[in-house]
């Protein structure tokens, strides 16, 4: 009767546990996944990673040949929110420079973005798609656009909030040059 009792009690105990981390695993499918915050609160100011253009490889396998890009980030000082992440790629197949931008949620999609080489002519881009992380655009990098980026001082990447003010956010090109003929 002894066995049969305690047997009793490990397997309800054990139930017991399977069943609350059940629950538990439940409950976390359902919870809401937070909310990006939007564009540039006010009050805080957007800064560009201190670490200036990074260049990173991988390779799908050993044998298979690297692919490179190159990035730079532009974050909130007191939140560390990312407002902007500039990669640039250069796909081996075309060999034509490819820049991805990560911008916040909260913009005014219509009006796009518009990127600036120094006091130069600015280029408008269309903002292709926003998802939980932020809104994107990918598109090509123009020969005369990338030798800009070489030889200039600083990129804007500007946009609009909902409230349709006007954001500009300040990337230095100190070590673009150097950066990208690591990638290219």
């Amino acid at each position: 009767m002894k066995i049969v009792a305690k047997s009793l009690f490990v397997l309800l105990t054990a139930f017991g546990i399977a069943h609350s981390g059940h629950a538990q695993t439940a409950k976390s499918k359902n919870a809401p996944t937070p909310a990006a915050a939007p564009a540039a609160p006010q009050g805080d100011t957007a800064a560009p990673n201190n670490s200036g253009w990074i260049a990173r490889c991988t390779s799908a396998s050993r044998d298979a040949p690297l692919e490179c890009a190159m990035e730079q980030t532009a974050v909130l000082t007191k939140t560390g929110q990312l407002i902007v992440l500039v990669n640039i790629r250069v796909p081996g197949d075309t060999r034509t420079p490819v820049a991805l931008i990560q911008l916040p949620l909260g913009l005014n999609l219509p009006v796009g973005a518009k990127l600036q080489v120094d006091d130069g002519k600015a280029v408008d881009v269309p903002i292709q798609t926003c998802e939980a992380r932020g809104c994107y655009i990918n598109t090509p990098i123009a020969a005369d656009v990338l030798t800009q980026l070489k030889s200039g001082k600083q990129l804007k990447v500007s946009f609009q909030n909902l409230g349709k003010e006007t954001i500009s956010i300040p990337m230095p090109l100190a070590d673009f040059a150097t950066v990208y003929d690591k990638i290219k």
